[in-house]
């Protein structure tokens, strides 16, 4: 029986084939290798980027990390670091997971975990306050009981940031679009049009940046499980001192079972062994039990503090969110201004061409009967010197009568006042 072969060739072969017919597309045993551009693409999702890391001290330090051990660290996918990445535009998130809090809020973006904060390191003045002010508050409490949890301060301080921010924004765009508006609704001209639409550009970008920020805040106050998955700290210690229950009653449950070697093993003594047991066990139940009841009472009361923090920048941001509708509606009652002005003088332009038809009208009927007897033909009249200018009398007389009569017509009709 003769040996089966391979209905395709090995990829050395194919590999010589493909390098001796195209110089830029090989083929190999782990995949295709093309063009090096392609590999820097892929290489760069995984290169190690500028962080900055802010432990519960307030110490900072600038660190270089790859994604890879971030989303180890942090226990975050891959979809949840994209939103750190600076190439990249994404809107503001605040996202809660089970080790980190992931922010990213204009220029601001880091991870918040129980421990420290890993900020992407910018040259923003943003990032720069935002390291320098929560090194400080955290210098500053740490001989101070704190209220909030650590996670919970660098938050608050990542929110008041970004709303002073935007309501700077928002001030400044203020200054700048008011007098401009009432300079349009004064003297219309291209100059003012044009740098009325430049600041409704801006008026509209700032309004969608302020907008997803105030959606994003309402979502996590209406959300009771977001705000409790935030609460990274009390996570934190429910799991140690689960883990250190598990451990004590796991020893005692092993010392319970294990009998002693120097003493004589006896059915009786190895069957009263199974009540110690069942204690251990119904231990663990209930210390389980009771740390989820004081868990969950605990994250209530936390859910009340997280809700209160963020209502309070909420007010804020819904401010600032108001003062741009503000700003909006006065552009818009401002063009409808400009369009009542332009529709205004456009019927005063079409009053005027209707006056021009009439006296138009008026003085071809009077250039008509000139031109008649202007004809060369004979005729009594002309035999009186004085006929043809009581001609033009009669005529300029019947053309001015036609054209007020016009003027009174047009004003019984309400075409134009007069």
């Amino acid at each position: 029986m003769e040996e089966s072969r391979p209905p395709y060739p090995p990829f050395d072969v194919l590999e010589s084939t493909s390098s001796n017919n195209t110089g830029s597309f090989q083929l190999h045993g782990h995949g295709i290798r093309g063009d090096p551009r392609i590999q820097g693409l892929k290489k760069r999702g995984h290169g190690c980027r500028s962080w900055i890391k802010i432990d519960q001290n307030g110490n900072s330090e600038t660190v270089e990390l790859d994604k890879a051990f971030i989303m180890r660290h942090c226990s975050l996918p891959a979809r949840d670091l994209r939103l750190l990445d600076p190439l990249f535009i994404y809107p503001s998130t605040i996202l809660g997971r089970e080790k980190a809090i992931v922010v990213s809020l204009e220029q601001i973006r880091c991870i918040i975990t129980a421990e420290e904060v890993i900020l992407m390191n910018s040259l923003d003045a943003c990032v720069v306050q935002y390291k320098s002010e929560l090194s400080k508050r955290l210098q500053s409490n740490k001989d101070q009981s704190e209220d909030l949890p650590f996670e919970f301060s660098a938050l608050e301080l990542a929110l008041e940031l970004t709303c002073m921010s935007l309501d700077a924004q928002v001030k400044e765009l203020e200054m700048e679009i008011y007098p401009v508006l009432d300079e349009l609704a004064s003297s219309i001209s291209t100059h003012n049009l044009e740098r009325v639409r430049r600041l409704k550009g801006q008026l509209l970008a700032l309004t969608q940046r302020v907008q997803k920020v105030h959606d994003e805040i309402e979502h996590l106050m209406d959300d009771d499980d977001d705000m409790a998955e935030m609460h990274l700290t009390e996570k934190k210690q429910r799991s140690e001192g689960y883990l250190s229950d598990l451990c004590f009653q796991t020893n005692s449950l092993y010392e319970a079972k294990t009998p002693s070697k120097s003493a004589p093993v006896s059915p009786v003594a190895s069957m009263g062994g199974l009540p110690k047991l069942q204690r251990a066990f119904t231990n663990i139940m209930s210390s389980s039990r009771h740390g989820s009841f004081m868990s969950s009472s605990n994250s209530g009361e936390n859910i009340v503090q997280l809700e209160m923090l963020l209502e309070a920048y909420f007010v804020v941001i819904d401010h600032s969110l108001s003062k741009l509708f503000s700003l909006k509606e006065y552009i818009d009652d401002t063009e409808d201004l400009i369009n009542i002005k332009l529709g205004n003088v456009q019927n005063q332009l079409i009053q005027f061409e209707l006056l021009i038809t009439a006296a138009t009208f008026v003085a071809t009927i009077f250039a008509a009967v000139t031109a008649v007897f202007g004809m060369n033909f004979e005729a009594s009249i002309f035999n009186y010197p004085s006929a043809f200018h009581w001609v033009l009398v009669v005529t300029g007389f019947f053309c001015g009568f036609l054209y007020f009569s016009f003027l009174i017509y047009f004003r019984h009709k309400k075409v134009f006042p007069l």
